[in-house]
Order: structure tokens, then C-alpha cells, then sequence
């Protein structure tokens, strides 16, 4: 069996997913090393009834279940205590399938493969890791956009989530003018801006002003998830659905507690 050809197209987004599960790319790409590791050794741990994806994915989980699941929730519970701390001890079944669905686009039947869960069972995962995420989340969003319309979208699923929305940028010096101005809790940024400046450049300012979460925007993600360089942890691909926004700020949020500035 080759590998590198039948998984190797599907790494770069389970990178991005091991980041949003674990909230960073160090324990993200861990896992992943993990998981490959663990396949190396022994490749018919793989089922190849499964499509590609769906057993790397399900693999990956093999190695998550065992491990990470199990010690991040005993650690997040001994300390739990406020609102934001009680989120964070979610139990992550419900936020492995919420991802799954909502993250990657697999099919509720599919998460179900991937998790070892009935359908019914995934369906009731993903309603109540979708309370847990969107309750006590509330804080102010930067949209840094220059296509109008994709701007608009993005102001009307933030504000329906609850969220107060600071402004919308279009260049790297307006997007860091205005969080002098509203220092947010959360930015949405897009990679290309509008005078030909870079996205990336404006979050580097502002996150050295502010520590808040950042999901950068892009419709060629695979270009920024090579395991090459520093990478976002939160990912969105253009052109995105409602779900996929409302995942990876849940995730964002989820993993960033909330600062006083952001309130």
C-alpha cells in the first residue's frame, strides 16, 4: 500500500483539525506524528473498507481516543471553575464529532464511521457540543475582509451568533488602526488584501498589541498547512459555509479564554 499517495492529499487537513481539536499547532502536529508513527510500524491497523480519508481520519482518532482525549479532559476538569473553564471541560466526543461535520464536511455517516457511533448517536454529539461552544462566548469581532460581499456574510453569521462586530477592514493598515481603536476578542482575516498587503502581516501587528484569536481566510488553505513553517491554527477555506465559520470560532473561542480588553 503507498502511503504517501493515498493519504497524502488528506494530511494537510487533518493538520488543520488536529490544531482546532487540540487548540494549537504544537499538540496538533504531535498527534499527527503520533498517528503516522503508529501506522509505519503497523499498516493493517488501517481498515481498507474505508475511503482514504475516512480511515486516516479514523485512524488518527484510534490514537486521540487512547491518549489526548483521556488526559485533556482529567486535566481541564481538575481545574474547571468559571464559565469559560466549564466549557473547556466539554467532554471532546462532542467536539471531535461537532468538528468532524461541521470543520472537515465529512457526512454524518461518516462521522460515525470515524468515531465508532451510531448516526443517532453523532446527531445528538454535534446538538450538544453546539450548545456547550455557543453558550458564554459572547465577545467583539474584527473582520479584516476586502471582498464586500464575503465582508457582509461574515458580519451577518457573526452577529447572529450573538457577537458584537468591531469593524471591517480592507487593508493591513486599517485593520490594525481599528483594533487600536476596538480592541476585539476575535479576528477573521483574510489572507490578500485589498492594496496588495498581507493579511497575515496585519495579525502579526496585531497580536503583538493583543492577545486574542485569529482565523485566517483563504481559498487555497493546502498552501498554508505544509508543516513547513509556523501555521494558523484556525483555518477557514474559501468559499466557506455557515457551519465551518461557526466551528472554527467555536473552537477559537473555545481555547482562548476571554481577556478583560475583549469583554
Amino acid at each position: 500500500m503507498d502511503f504517501v499517495k493515498l493519504f497524502g492529499p488528506h494530511l494537510p487537513y487533518l493538520r488543520r483539525y488536529a490544531r482546532a481539536l487540540t487548540g494549537s499547532q504544537e499538540s496538533g502536529d504531535a498527534y499527527i506524528r503520533a498517528s503516522l508513527s503508529a501506522l509505519a510500524e503497523d499498516p493493517t491497523q488501517i481498515d481498507e473498507a474505508d475511503s482514504a480519508r475516512v480511515a486516516l481520519y479514523r485512524f488518527f482518532h484510534t490514537i486521540w481516543g487512547a491518549t489526548g482525549a483521556e488526559l485533556e479532559t482529567s486535566a481541564l476538569r481538575e481545574t474547571a471553575s468559571g464559565p469559560e473553564d466549564r466549557l473547556q471541560s466539554l467532554a471532546p466526543v462532542p467536539r471531535q464529532a461537532f468538528l468532524l461535520v461541521s470543520l472537515e464536511g465529512f457526512r454524518r455517516s461518516e462521522a460515525a464511521q470515524i468515531l465508532g457511533r451510531s448516526e443517532a448517536e453523532v446527531e445528538a454529539l454535534i446538538d450538544e457540543a453546539q450548545r456547550d461552544i455557543e453558550s458564554d462566548l459572547r465577545t467583539r469581532v474584527l473582520i479584516i475582509e476586502d471582498e464586500a460581499i464575503i465582508a457582509a456574510d461574515l458580519e451577518q453569521l457573526v452577529t447572529d451568533l450573538g457577537h458584537e462586530v468591531t469593524g471591517n477592514a480592507i487593508t493591513k493598515d486599517e485593520a490594525i488602526e481599528k483594533a487600536k481603536q476596538s480592541p476585539p476578542g476575535l479576528v477573521l482575516c483574510d489572507i490578500q488584501l485589498a492594496d496588495d498587503s498581507s493579511g497575515i502581516d496585519a495579525a502579526q501587528e496585531i497580536l503583538a498589541l493583543f492577545d486574542v484569536p485569529i482565523i485566517f481566510i483563504t481559498a487555497y488553505p493546502e498552501r498554508l498547512l505544509t508543516g513547513e513553517r509556523p501555521e494558523p491554527t484556525y483555518l477557514i477555506s474559501k468559499p466557506f459555509q455557515d457551519n465551518t465559520v461557526k466551528a472554527a470560532i467555536g473552537q477559537a473561542l473555545f481555547f482562548h479564554p476571554r481577556k478583560e480588553q475583549a469583554a
